[in-house]
């Protein structure tokens, strides 16, 4: 899931900030790179980490840094603590997440979010797909922490010889799963991490495939 672009738009239209949806998706790939960093990732708890995310989505986006942004992202982060501003859910994702489901595999969400993923997911029609939904806020640990990821092993009945973690960040999805004795893939849907220890998919579109293919096995 992304953050839903066009209600960032509208919000910032309203205080006199203007930029295209389209241009802060292009540039989201290149914000979230910069934030995947060792540094960052081990210091700051995710709140205030997602929301210097959207400080690097702007700048990278060309806007300056103001009060009316300053005002747009607080209203935006309102919306957010009530209701999950991640609400763009990419075509095929439903589809992908279904064929897993029907090759007999357990899907289990494991999000550094703020108490409200479960309720999101259910919101918008995804939680048929998940066995259950794991959100850090409610479990007082967050990822990279292999504590979270045990939780999530312990709640799916699952063994880690058997499961895998895919995520878009190294540092916390790569990184975390590893220390908890999973594989780690990374999603990599814009090709910038291409020397990575990892195995890499571009879509869940290819990670359905690369399963097929028995590249998990």
């Amino acid at each position: 899931m992304f953050p839903n672009w066009v209600r960032i738009q509208q919000t910032l239209d309203r205080h006199g900030v203007a930029v295209e949806a389209a241009r802060l998706a292009e540039v989201e790939p290149l914000a979230r790179k910069e934030i995947d960093d060792a540094q960052a990732i081990a210091q700051p708890t995710e709140p205030v980490r997602g929301w210097r995310f959207f400080d690097l989505i702007l700048e990278r986006a060309g806007i300056t840094p103001s009060e009316a942004t300053a005002a747009a992202l607080t209203e935006l982060r309102s919306y957010h603590d009530a209701h999950n501003l991640w609400e763009l859910i990419p075509d095929g994702v439903q589809g992908a997440l279904e064929a897993l489901r029907a090759r007999g595999l357990t899907l289990v969400v494991v999000s550094n979010s703020n108490g409200t993923l479960p309720a999101h997911i259910k919101r918008i029609g995804l939680d048929h797909c998940f066995e259950c939904v794991i959100d850090s806020r409610d479990e007082g640990v967050e990822k990279p922490d292999p504590r979270i990821f045990q939780i999530a092993l312990a709640r799916a009945r699952a063994q880690r010889e058997t499961t895998i973690h895919v995520g878009d960040l190294y540092q916390v999805d790569v990184v975390g799963a590893r220390a908890a004795g999973l594989r780690g893939v990374l999603l990599d849907e814009t090709n910038l991490h291409a020397g990575a220890d990892c195995p890499r998919v571009r879509s869940l579109a290819e990670l359905v495939n690369r399963i097929e293919q028995g590249a998990f096995d």
